[in-house]
Formats: C-alpha cells, sequence, structure tokens
C-alpha cells in the first residue's frame, strides 16, 4: 500500500500505484488556486506541483479529467474567476493534449470525457461556479461523479474542507486514490505530527495569534523549542509588559498568549520572542527604518520585522535541531528592507544539519521562493491553511473520504 502509514487510518488509502487507470476517464482533483493578473498566472507553483501525478495518469494510459475551484464567485459564473488562463498556462508546461470544457457538470461535459482519449487532459470550468461545491451538496457530487470511473485528490490546500468534490464525490466512486503530490504532504507532515525526528524547534510568524493558537498548542507537546517572529510575536511581547508601540497587538488575545506561555513552560517547550525589532513609521509608509535597542518598541514605532541580534538568536536556536517546522514570515516580507529578518530565517533554516525542514505553506513559500533556497528544504507544503489544520489535529475531509 501507499507510504501513509504514519497518517491515521493511511493503510486503508490507496497511491496511485496501487490502482489500474488504464482505459479509464480519471477525476482528478488539482489546486489551480493560483495568483493571476491580468487574465495571467503570476505563480505557477501549484500547476506545477501537480504535473507529476498528470504525468504519471496518463503513462498508465488514463483520460485525466483536472477539476479544481479559483477564487471566491460564491455560487455565480464569473470571468474574473474563470479556470481558463490556468488551462492554458497547463498547455506550456506540458506536450499533452489539453482541453477546456467552458462548464464542470452537464450532458456536454459528461460526452466530453467519453470522447478523451488516453493521455489526453480535460480542464473543467471552475467548480465554485456552482453553489454545491461548498456545501458539499450530495446532488452536485452525483453530478460529477457521471464524468468519471475512478477518483484522486492532489490538492492538499483543500484537503480541511469537506466540499463536494474533496468529500461527497470521492465517498461516491468506488476506485480513489491520493496522487502523488498528496501522498508526499500526508507523509511529510504526518511523520512530524507523530513521529517527529527529536528534537523538534519549531519557527511561527505571521500576523495574528489568532491564526496559529491551536498549532502552538500542538507543538509544545512536541517541540524543544517555538520560535515567534511576525505581528503576533508582539502579542506575545504585551503578555509580558513589554513596550509594542503602535505594532500590530491583538489586544483581546494577550490574556490568551501568556496562559499560553504558562502551558509551554508545564510541557518544557521554549517560546522565545524577538530581542529587537526592525521599526517604520507605519505600515503604509515605514519610512527609514530604525532598530530597537532592546524588545521594547518606542512610542509611535512600528515593528515590522525582527532585529538583527533576534536574527542571530534564532539561528543559535536551531543548532542541533533535527526536525524544523517554518510557518510564517518574520516581518513584512514583501517591502524591502523588512524583509531581511524572513530571508535570513530561510537561509538559517537552508543551511542546518536537521534531517527534515519543512515549510507548512503560505506566505513562507513565496519566502523561500525569492530566497532562493527551496531546493534545501525537505518540503515545502503547497497548503497554507490545510497544513495548519493538519498540524493542530483538526480532521481532513478530503484525506479521511479517500479511506476504503
Amino acid at each position: 500500500m501507499s507510504d501513509l502509514s504514519s497518517y491515521p487510518g493511511g493503510e486503508r488509502i490507496k497511491s496511485l500505484k496501487d490502482i489500474d487507470v488504464a482505459g479509464k476517464r480519471v477525476f482528478l482533483r488539482v489546486d489551480f488556486n493560483v495568483p493571476m493578473k491580468d487574465g495571467l498566472v503570476t505563480d505557477d507553483t501549484r500547476i506545477r506541483a501537480a504535473l507529476p501525478t498528470i504525468e504519471a495518469l496518463c503513462e498508465k494510459g488514463a483520460a485525466v479529467i483536472c477539476a479544481s475551484h479559483f477564487g471566491r464567485p460564491k455560487g455565480k459564473r464569473s470571468e474574473k474567476d474563470s479556470l481558463e488562463p490556468a488551462a492554458s498556462h497547463l498547455s506550456e508546461l506540458t506536450s499533452r493534449d489539453i482541453i477546456f470544457s467552458e462548464d464542470c457538470t452537464g450532458n456536454g461535459v459528461v460526452r466530453q470525457t467519453k470522447e478523451l482519449k488516453p493521455g489526453q487532459i480535460l480542464v473543467l470550468e471552475n467548480l465554485r461556479f456552482y453553489e454545491g461545491e461548498e456545501k458539499n451538496d450530495q446532488a452536485f457530487a452525483y453530478e460529477l461523479a457521471k464524468l468519471c470511473d475512478v477518483y484522486v485528490n492532489d490538492a492538499f490546500g483543500t484537503c480541511h474542507r469537506a466540499h463536494a468534490s474533496t468529500d461527497a464525490l470521492p465517498r461516491m466512486i468506488p476506485e480513489r486514490a491520493a496522487g502523488l503530490l498528496l501522498e508526499k504532504e500526508i507523509a511529510a507532515l504526518a511523520k512530524l505530527i507523530h513521529n517527529p525526528d527529536r528534537p523538534l524547534v519549531a519557527i511561527l510568524g505571521g500576523s495574528k495569534v489568532s491564526d496559529k493558537a491551536k498549532v502552538i498548542d500542538s507543538l509544545m507537546i512536541k517541540s524543544s523549542k517555538i520560535l515567534i517572529g511576525g505581528a503576533m510575536a508582539y502579542t506575545f511581547l504585551r503578555a509580558l509588559k513589554v513596550q509594542t508601540g503602535t505594532s500590530r497587538v491583538e489586544t483581546d488575545l494577550v490574556a490568551l498568549a501568556g496562559k499560553m506561555m504558562e502551558r509551554a513552560e508545564k510541557a518544557q517547550c521554549k517560546i522565545i520572542l524577538p530581542m529587537d525589532h526592525v521599526t517604520g513609521a507605519s505600515f503604509d509608509n515605514p519610512g527609514t527604518p530604525q532598530i530597537t535597542e532592546n524588545a521594547h518598541i518606542p512610542e509611535g514605532r512600528m515593528g515590522l520585522d525582527i532585529g538583527p541580534r533576534t536574527r542571530e538568536l534564532f539561528k543559535r536556536e536551531l543548532a542541533g535541531a533535527k526536525s524544523i517546522l517554518w510557518n510564517g514570515p518574520m516581518g513584512v516580507f514583501e517591502k524591502k528592507p523588512f524583509d531581511e529578518g524572513t530571508n535570513f530565517v530561510a537561509h538559517a533554516i537552508a543551511e542546518s544539519q536537521a534531517i527534515a525542514k519543512i515549510c507548512g505553506g503560505g506566505d513562507s513559500v513565496a519566502a523561500i521562493n525569492l530566497s532562493g533556497v527551496a531546493e534545501k528544504f525537505t518540503h515545502i507544503s503547497t497548503g497554507g491553511g490545510a497544513s495548519l489544520e493538519m498540524l493542530e489535529g483538526a480532521p481532513m475531509p478530503g484525506i479521511d473520504s479517500l479511506k476504503r
């Protein structure tokens, strides 16, 4: 069976090598929800990530039906949310015959799937043009089921959602499996959750404690250290009575941050916060950056990045780690020079001797790509929200629906 034994019930999930797809129509749930501008794909990471599974299915003689959501059209057809640009971009990445369907259900689409030859690829229009997708509607899933003989999910970024194409549909198709990307995601993250090489050090950033609270609670049980940067660090610092100037603080979560640090201490997990910062006048108009002398941020200044001493501190704390998990930038990495802390951390992880160097998706992926060290990570997740929910132990309907 597939290399999914670290995931609860993973032995009941088939992989591509376990299914016969020759001459069959395969509904391949992909994640083509990619950044676009003026009708052109600006970051094709997720499309490229689906290529190995697409090619493997074609090589095995399948007719492949790629299905994805894009944007938030809320059940209504909208030209700006069409998947046609993604289909066009896919055609540039493969020599396979790509056909775009202007819908994702109906007799016309069924006819298109039946006319597909082995090795051909049909890309369906946006699943979210129908309300039934996000509602996990059985009737909508039944219409999708008419398009295929086999179901394969390779869209890890959607697996935390119980939607029709990831939950109801696979339960209707007896022959179902995880794609190569999904299998890789599950294997890497499930091992980190259930059987990591220790010591495990987590580095968490981003803007909100509310987004990461459950992850921190989960990680403190298995991590020796949690390094916290980004805007979320200011909420923790406020809990320690540290001055935070005009930095972003979730005031309603300051008390929770304090309790989390107490729980971490009881769990013998060190929470390490910034000892200096790079500040600006404001987020929109930062002006000349200034470095603080210590953890306190003066009144009228906003923390926008971790400072140079914090960077060196974080690098020292990574020494000796066997597993490193990174999720979230250390500052406003989209704006120079406030990207320096995030870049420093990316290189520090890349240069470490850890066995597992895992990036948990989201903005961290963009930061790693900008830093040019992506190849030195053992795994970079394609799912931001999905990786966070999996790490916190939340249900994963898109994975559980694959179990036999």
